[in-house]
């Protein structure tokens, strides 16, 4: 990390999960980062002096905790859900909604803050693919790069290596890294453009929050080669 790196007060959504939980550590790790809300549901379970906890139990309004959010100068969004069993309506309702209503909340708590969040590979930026939750993605990336945020900064890993030790509350996310685990440090090493680890991808975020990306969607490659500079 540069010694002229900028400061971060930094919110965070699903600092619990997978890949939150690879960017909460990244955020502890970052001496340039000063503060880090988190917000969640349930508790991490972590704790550390640079550490916020706000359990906040609706993730489409955030009226009741507005003046939490003051104060911060990056949003970290990590939180996502499987479109396995889900029509088109409910997955947006769950992925596009949802995230639209935070960052929605974040500008207005914090105008001219950054935002990334954490996309997918194959995401399509036309919204008119086969792929439904691709297409919700797509207008996702889409809105979120439109709106006033400096920067939008779009992250779309493939597979993601857990940090040592998670243990996803997913029962099949649980036998697919039970089964791919042993392989993801391989794919991550020979094929930088097919996979990523969760602490890779949250240096990698910081990055982009701090506007130094480049660019506005960094895929499996961008991610690889941000995350090892730090």
């Amino acid at each position: 990390m540069s010694p002229q790196a900028k400061e971060l007060r930094v919110v965070l959504f699903g600092a619990t999960g997978m890949i939150g939980s690879g960017v909460l550590q990244a955020c502890l790790d970052d001496p340039a980062v000063s503060s880090v809300l988190s917000l969640s549901r349930s508790g991490s379970g972590r704790s550390h002096p640079k550490l916020q906890e706000c359990l906040h139990s609706d993730f489409f309004n955030y009226d009741a905790i507005a003046g939490r959010l003051a104060g911060y100068n990056a949003c970290l969004f990590a939180l996502g859900v499987s479109s396995l069993g889900m029509s088109e309506a409910d997955y947006s309702r769950v992925t596009y909604d949802l995230t639209l209503a935070a960052a929605e909340a974040m500008l207005k708590a914090n105008p001219g803050s950054s935002f990334c969040y954490i996309s997918g590979k194959s995401t399509d930026s036309t919204e008119k693919g086969s792929a439904m939750w691709a297409r919700v993605k797509g207008r996702i990336e889409n809105k979120l790069l439109g709106m006033d945020f400096h920067p939008a900064v779009m992250l779309r890993p493939g597979g993601i290596q857990p940090m040592k030790g998670f243990q996803s509350r997913t029962r099949w996310y649980r036998i697919f890294y039970m089964l791919m685990g042993p392989l993801m440090p391989l794919l991550v090493k020979f094929s930088p453009g097919a996979a990523t680890t969760a602490e890779r991808l949250g240096r990698a975020m910081l990055i982009a929050a701090r506007g130094e990306a480049g660019k506005p969607i960094l895929e499996s490659l961008d991610i690889n080669r941000l995350g090892a500079q730090a």
